[in-house]
């Protein structure tokens, strides 16, 4: 009954799988303490708390200190030139939507209209119909959701595979940037075909983009990420690196450190969300394992598992997102599948955590352009766009998404 309404989406999604399950394990006669050695709701909550969450803190940690320095602002403007400079409008586009996801996946706040509201008319006006611009700056959540450090699903994904961030982040960002590509493609071969802009009108169309004087050079800002990317390849605590990384910012940009740690500790503020809805999640996969409905789920699947569990994982995923439309709600529907796949203990973590985690996020986007942080805020802030013709753009970049993951999930893990 939980896991339904959970999909079914009309009541509050973390109450749900919380209340839900604590009513499961206590219907099921699991106790809520015990002395002896034996699975209560108190060691189900406990194993909820897993190091992931820390990690996710050191990671908005980091963040604060680049917003506070405005080395954040200054890399987004740098892509977005870069953009321009690789594809005009269509590239604009892309960038932009390529700059809001990158956001999201560090924040936890995916919301291409933060560049669409600028990027979006400045790629119009560079050539780009406005239904495929909107549709473009909207597969900023696919970037968000799969490449980020703070979505629910993605983190409890990779708390039951037993991974690390660092791998699946990358899939993510190949995922996302496959689909950006396709976009990218299709847009770009339009827009040969209308009529050139002058070079005065391409000027004032990326004029909020510009260097700033005194601005630091585009290499400088990127030290700080290339440095937590090799503390993450060394497989230091990324809430050791993401901490030291941030003094190491403070120090290059020569701010005020009372302020810049205020602003580290007002960015860890947003771990609140995902913080409660990981635990959530665990917790309810706790307790669907204790009552026994894992083992029944791998009774009923176990021929289809047993002889492809890659691809039963790439499937379920894609199912789920598509049909609740929602990365948190097909939660739900892809741990317990996942819990029976890894208690093979023959399958590649990351080929799981990858065939779990890629394909929802990709499809709870193909029906409707996705849930309100999506598709929907792009249409108002670009001129002249759609929202179906937009979603009708979108979805053949998904699909070659879909295809780009299962073909990574296969390579690594097999069928």
């Amino acid at each position: 009954m939980t896991l339904i309404l959970m999909v079914v989406g009309k009541t509050p999604l973390y109450s749900t799988a919380i209340v839900g399950a604590t009513l499961a394990a206590l219907v099921f006669g699991i106790p809520v303490t015990s002395d002896g050695d034996v699975t209560t709701i108190k060691t189900l909550v406990i194993g909820g708390l897993n190091p992931v969450i820390a990690d996710m803190a050191g990671v908005l940690i980091f963040i604060g200190a680049m917003e506070h320095t405005g080395y954040l602002r200054i890399l987004v403007n740098a892509i977005i030139r870069q953009g321009s400079k690789l594809g005009g409008g269509p590239g604009v586009a892309a960038s932009g939507g390529i700059a809001a996801g990158l956001i999201g996946a560090f924040t936890g706040f995916t919301q291409p209209a933060i560049t669409a509201v600028v990027t979006g008319p400045a790629s119009v006006k560079l050539g780009v119909s406005p239904d495929k611009s909107a549709g473009t700056h909207a597969h900023a959540g696919h970037l968000g959701n799969f490449a980020g450090f703070t979505h629910p699903t993605l983190l409890a994904v990779i708390a039951t595979t037993g991974i690390t961030f660092g791998w699946i982040n990358a899939i993510g960002l190949a995922t996302a940037l496959t689909i950006f590509g396709v976009s990218f493609a299709r847009m770009r071969a339009d827009v040969k075909k209308s009529e050139k802009l002058s070079a005065a009108d391409a000027r004032e169309a990326l004029s909020d983009f510009q260097r700033a004087d005194g601005e630091p050079r585009v290499w400088w800002v990127l030290l700080p990420f290339a440095l937590l990317v090799v503390g993450f390849a060394m497989g230091y605590p990324v809430f050791a690196v993401g901490f030291v990384v941030s003094v190491i910012v403070m120090a290059m940009a020569r701010v005020n450190p009372m302020a810049a740690e205020r602003s580290m500790l007002e960015s860890v503020q947003r771990v609140a969300v995902p913080l409660i809805a990981t635990i959530g999640f665990l917790y309810m996969s706790g307790v669907i394992a204790s009552i026994g409905i894992t083992d029944l789920l791998g009774g009923w699947f176990e021929p289809l598992i047993d002889a492809a569990p890659i691809i039963t994982l790439v499937l379920v995923s894609a199912v789920a997102g598509l049909l609740t439309q929602s990365n948190s709600a097909s939660a739900a529907i892809i741990l317990p599948m996942l819990t029976i796949v890894v208690a093979q203990g023959d399958v590649n973590p990351l080929a799981a955590a990858v065939a779990a985690a890629g394909p929802t996020s990709i499809m709870q986007y193909f029906l409707t352009g996705g849930p309100v942080a999506a598709l929907a805020t792009t249409i108002p802030v670009v001129p002249g766009s759609e929202l179906k013709s937009a979603n009708r753009f979108q979805r053949p970049s998904q699909l070659a998404g879909l295809v780009f993951v299962a073909a990574v999930a296969v390579i690594l893990g097999g069928f």
